[in-house]
């Protein structure tokens, strides 16, 4: 039996606020789990520019509506040539999420030059400091790629960037597009597998992904900031309070979920994913989060490379722990061949 063992903060969520609708956690902060509140919440007002996870200023500078979805368009066009591609022969027994964080990285974006490659290293995530050097490196020592060089299409709109402002901008911005996708499908096949393994050769990859996603939700909190709309939903919000809505309790809330603890991926045969009351994997149905259609394809791709090679979660590994990070993921899973 295989156990996941949350970061202390995290555990104390479910431990005070499980089946609780509304609740406060700080003097100015104030948690919601409950679906219809969420529901509202999430209605009463548009996501602002510093609610937008991938696409918040960048050092003071507005990500504008236009070149954020150039961009996506870029990372689209990568990721549809990517699942293109037939199955090759990757070996990807060892250390999860690393192994398929690395295999996607490659998968998507190509063997690259240095300056992007580094960008999408899971190492980047210790701390800003090392994203803002690796940024300002890339940026600095420019120079075009001869013709034949294979780019994808979100580093050919990084190479429009002529002065070195707009290449230093432009090459964050590239870190905050190629790398949540590679993060966050890495989290998302590795809580996967440790939650099924080994998988069922009958069971829809999709149900296991919909299951893993309610169960471990990477995007496990919902940010929103004071704003006097809140107060007219809910009376109990004050002015000054911001808002933390958590899908990570209400995917586990007793009131919406039959046996809300256990791994029952069959139970999405009868339940629609888009409609189920307080299920946000990937955000309100008015904001989904842009890679949703990008993250489940590619999801299943390295799901199938599983399945066909026997890939199974090391049967000595009986415990994996989820840390207070960006994404909520199990850490240091060893998969091995069956």
């Amino acid at each position: 039996m295989r156990e996941v063992v949350f970061a202390r903060r995290l555990q104390e969520l479910f431990d005070r606020y499980r089946g609780k609708t509304f609740f406060r956690l700080e003097p100015d902060t104030v948690g919601v789990a409950g679906a219809d509140l969420m529901d509202a919440l999430l209605r009463s007002r548009p996501a602002n520019a510093e609610e937008r996870p991938t696409f918040k200023p960048v050092l003071g500078r507005v990500v504008t509506r236009p070149e954020s979805s150039a961009l996506m368009r870029a990372v689209g066009a990568d990721v549809r040539a990517a699942l293109k591609k037939p199955l090759d022969q990757p070996d990807l027994t060892g250390a999860w999420p690393a192994v398929p964080h690395n295999y996607l990285r490659d998968l998507v974006f190509g063997r690259e030059q240095w300056r992007f490659r580094v960008l999408v290293d899971r190492r980047l995530e210790l701390t800003p400091k090392i994203t803002w050097s690796a940024v300002a490196a890339g940026a600095a020592l420019w120079g075009r790629p001869a013709p034949e060089v294979a780019l994808s299409a979100l580093a050919r709109m990084v190479l429009e960037a002529e002065t070195f402002e707009q290449r230093r901008f432009a090459m964050y911005l590239y870190r905050r597009v190629a790398g949540p996708i590679c993060f966050t499908v890495a989290a998302l096949v590795t809580n996967a597998l440790w939650l099924s393994s080994p998988l069922h050769e009958e069971l829809p990859t999709e149900y296991l992904l919909h299951e893993a996603l309610r169960l471990l939700p990477p995007s496990w909190n919902i940010l929103r900031v004071r704003s006097p709309e809140f107060a007219e939903v809910d009376s109990r919000i004050g002015a000054g309070d911001d808002v933390l809505l958590l899908p990570l309790l209400s995917h586990r809330d007793p009131e919406l979920w039959d046996a809300p603890d256990e791994f029952r991926p069959q139970r999405w045969a009868d339940l629609d994913p888009d409609a189920h009351p307080g299920y946000l994997p990937f955000g309100h149905s008015n904001e989904r989060c842009w890679g949703r259609h990008l993250v489940l394809p590619l999801a299943a791709r390295v799901l199938d490379l599983v399945r066909r090679d026997g890939l199974i979660v090391d049967p000595a590994q009986t415990q994996a722990k989820v840390h207070l990070d960006g994404l909520l993921e199990v850490s240091d899973v060893r998969v091995v061949r069956a």
